[in-house]
C-alpha cells in the first residue's frame, strides 16, 4: 500500500485502515467495498440521511439506530453494519463520504490499483469511461478504479482526482481563469 501513508495520517484515513484490516482478515474487503459504495451513493441521493451523518444535535443513540435501519435497508454486511455504529458511538458519522474514499483508496492500493474520481456535468458512457480509465492507466502505469460523480456546476469537461493530483479540465474553471485574466 504505497500510497496508504499519507491517508491512513488523517482520522478519516485511521478508520478506514482499522476498517480494511478488519476486512482484510474476515476476507472481506470486496462485500465492504461494495457496502461502502452503496453507502456512498444513498447518501449522495438522500438529503434526509446527508443531513443525519452531519447533525451533530443527533444523539449517538439515536444516530446508530438511525444508521443501523440505513444499514438494513441497503442490506449491508454485518462487519460494515458494526462499523457504521462504531462511527455513530464516537460521533463521527459525519466523516463518512471521507471514509467511505480512503477505504476505496486503501484497497484499490493493496490491489495495485490506483482510484480516481472522475466529475462531470453530465453522466458518461461505459465506452467514455473504458476509454478514460485506459489513459488513466497508461498515465499512472497501474489500472485505475473509477468513481464517477456527477456535478451540474461544472458546466462540462472534467475534474479527476487521483490521491492528492486533481486534473481540472472543467469548463467552469477555464471560465474562471479567463475572467480573472481580463481583469489583468
Amino acid at each position: 500500500m504505497e500510497n496508504s501513508g499519507g491517508i491512513t495520517a488523517s482520522l478519516q484515513g485511521r478508520y478506514a485502515s482499522a476498517l480494511y484490516d478488519l476486512a482484510s482478515e474476515q476476507a472481506a474487503v470486496s462485500a465492504v467495498e461494495s457496502d461502502l459504495e452503496k453507502l456512498a451513493q444513498a447518501i449522495l441521493g438522500s438529503q434526509d440521511l446527508a443531513a443525519l451523518i452531519r447533525n451533530p444535535q443527533i444523539g449517538r443513540d439515536a444516530a446508530a439506530r438511525a444508521i443501523d435501519a440505513v444499514a438494513g435497508v441497503l442490506g449491508l454486511s454485518p462487519l460494515t453494519k458494526n462499523f457504521l455504529g462504531v462511527l455513530a458511538a464516537n460521533r463521527r458519522l459525519g466523516k463518512l463520504p471521507e471514509v467511505v474514499r480512503a477505504f476505496v483508496t486503501i484497497a484499490a492500493a493493496a490491489r495495485g490499483e490506483a482510484s480516481a474520481e472522475v466529475t462531470s456535468a453530465h453522466p458518461l458512457s461505459a465506452a467514455q469511461l473504458k476509454q478514460l480509465s485506459e489513459r488513466l492507466k497508461a498515465r499512472e502505469g497501474k489500472d485505475v478504479k473509477i468513481t464517477a460523480k456527477v456535478d451540474p456546476e461544472i458546466l462540462g469537461g472534467l475534474v479527476v482526482r487521483i490521491g492528492s493530483t486533481q486534473i481540472d479540465s472543467s469548463i467552469r474553471t477555464r471560465l474562471n481563469t479567463l475572467a480573472s485574466a481580463m481583469k489583468g
